[in-house]
């Protein structure tokens, strides 16, 4: 087993997850879907090793590399540098970046679309252009194991395309084990094997994805209609999620109007 989360609990003043258990093994993909505040970002930082849960535990046999949502580095240093921070087991404490160290990096970098901005210092970038450049500092660290915290949160429709695309090759040409957050079921469906929807504190529902992305799921998830479709492509057929949102419009129309005072 690559990854176990056995019986896991987080708290913070009240339960945020409580006895959530599945496994993942290597060249698997999942997907963890949940509304605001249900605790993706606090489950990643527990399968990292970077927190603790109050109940339960992680077990992992393979190296792990943690891509989160934002970093502010508190000083200057390019996009190649922050990769190169990413070599740093295989550098060691003491040791300078090799140049076989910067190609690895310009290498991480360009399969991601992002070695054009290599030189440029990483303020400079924009929010999406510095998750292109987490996740290439993670793939330079030789893991096994990836957790990206919505990793395609803040990139535009090409550059989503692009980083599914290269987690879909992590895992099912290299064998990577790979974890990723997401507020958008489509990624889910496009390169998913398993995807786990955090429902309530101690409800979850884990399997196939086609299993359990689903219309009923996606709408109880989000407290929303969302309808799950099929588009034939190019001869295929294509899953997709729509979000009806103008049904929450007319359950706001129907509110009382609060008296002012």
């Amino acid at each position: 087993m690559m990854l176990q989360v056995c019986d896991v609990g987080i708290c913070y003043a009240t339960w945020v997850l409580r006895h959530l258990d599945f496994s993942l093994q290597a060249g698997q993909v999942l997907a963890v879907l949940g509304p605001n505040g249900r605790g993706k970002s606090s489950l990643l930082r527990v399968m990292a090793g970077l927190a603790r849960p109050q109940e339960g535990r992680v077990q992992c046999d393979a190296s792990v590399a943690y891509v989160p949502q934002f970093i502010h580095p508190g000083f200057e240093m390019t996009a190649l540098d922050l990769v190169l921070t990413g070599r740093a087991r295989h550098i060691g404490w003491k040791g300078a970046p090799s140049a076989h160290d910067r190609a690895v990096a310009h290498d991480c970098l360009r399969r991601l679309d992002a070695d054009r901005f290599a030189e440029r210092d990483i303020h400079h970038l924009s929010g999406g252009e510095r998750q292109l450049v987490l996740m290439a500092r993670a793939l330079a660290s030789g893991c096994q194991v990836m957790l990206l915290d919505e990793p395609a949160s803040a990139l535009d429709f090409h550059n989503q395309a692009v980083i599914l695309e290269v987690m879909r090759d992590l895992a099912h040409r290299e064998g990577m084990t790979v974890v990723f957050t997401t507020h958008v079921p489509q990624h889910a469906l496009e390169i998913a094997d398993q995807s786990l929807l955090l429902l309530d504190a101690q409800a979850f529902l884990f399997g196939a994805t086609l299993d359990t992305v689903t219309t009923e799921a996606l709408s109880r998830l989000y407290r929303l209609p969302i309808q799950r479709m099929a588009l034939e492509v190019d001869g295929r057929a294509v899953q997709t999620a729509i979000p009806l949102y103008h049904a929450i419009g007319r359950a706001m129309v129907s509110l009382p109007t609060p008296s002012l005072p």
